[in-house]
């Protein structure tokens, strides 16, 4: 019974693992061209997006609207986990529920919604709302996953450190922010990976002002399909990779995925 588990768990993984070989073998093939199984092995793809001017200005803008995406999304969040969790009133759920709505609804009707007012206001195209927007979109991210922090906190210290004279920034500085640090930096990376490959929200807030990597792809599929792309790809996984397995080694990743330690309640 176990080595049939182990087959259909092998045949289930190597399924979902199958398109991400096959654009890994497209990656490296030597010719210019996406055919599977590689003609040749060639790494030029991969030097393309830093060596060519238009592949790395599109990837040096993915990583600004990213990091500064991201920041901004931990910004509004923290503030409002801090709120939410010191306040217990029906009506502060409001808040919780507006924070996570952006990001449980289809990526289109956010993309519109932004669209819609950057026209109104005269702002669209401008990059710096791409930046708002992508805050706006993934801020849900940072904000349960500090939101869990908050909850992992014993309420006993914080009236302790408040009893012994400490005011609301005191004891936020010096008991609070230590505690939920690893869930801030986790929200963050969470944010940063997803905005670094979203493409809907960045376009129809941008357009073409701002090409990031994604849109970068969809912009030379007009003119031809190279191996660049699924080199991008690649490298899209493995920063995937990379962040998450380090949220993993330095963090409590069950914690933030909402499960409970064997020894709490």
């Amino acid at each position: 019974m176990t080595v049939l588990r182990n087959v259909l768990f092998g045949i289930v993984g190597l399924f979902l693992a199958l398109p991400l070989i096959i654009v890994a073998g497209v990656s490296v093939n030597a010719r210019q061209s996406l055919t599977f199984p590689p003609q040749g092995f060639s790494l030029s793809w991969y030097g393309q997006i830093f060596l060519n001017m238009e592949w790395r200005n599109a990837l040096i803008a993915s990583l600004v609207l990213a990091l500064s995406s991201a920041a901004l999304a931990v910004l509004i969040a923290l503030p409002l986990a801090w709120f939410l969790w010191r306040r217990h009133a029906p009506w502060a759920n409001i808040f919780q529920l507006l924070g996570v709505a952006p990001f449980t609804l289809p990526p289109v009707i956010t993309a519109l919604g932004l669209l819609t007012f950057w026209a109104t206001t005269g702002f669209y195209g401008q990059p710096w709302t791409a930046v708002i927007g992508h805050a706006i979109f993934f801020v849900t991210l940072p904000l349960v996953t500090i939101s869990l922090g908050f909850s992992a906190i014993d309420r006993s210290l914080v009236e302790a450190a408040s009893t012994l004279g400490g005011d609301d920034r005191t004891v936020f500085r010096t008991v609070v922010l230590p505690m939920i640090s690893p869930y801030i930096v986790s929200g963050y990376a969470f944010a940063f990976v997803l905005s670094l490959n979203e493409y809907i929200v960045a376009y129809m807030t941008v357009g073409f002002t701002l090409e990031t990597l994604p849109i970068k792809i969809f912009n030379s599929l007009r003119y031809g399909y190279t191996p660049t792309m699924a080199a991008v790809t690649i490298l899209f996984v493995a920063t995937a990779a990379i962040v998450f397995s380090l949220v993993a080694r330095f963090g409590d990743l069950p914690k933030l995925l909402g499960a409970m330690t064997s020894n709490e309640p």
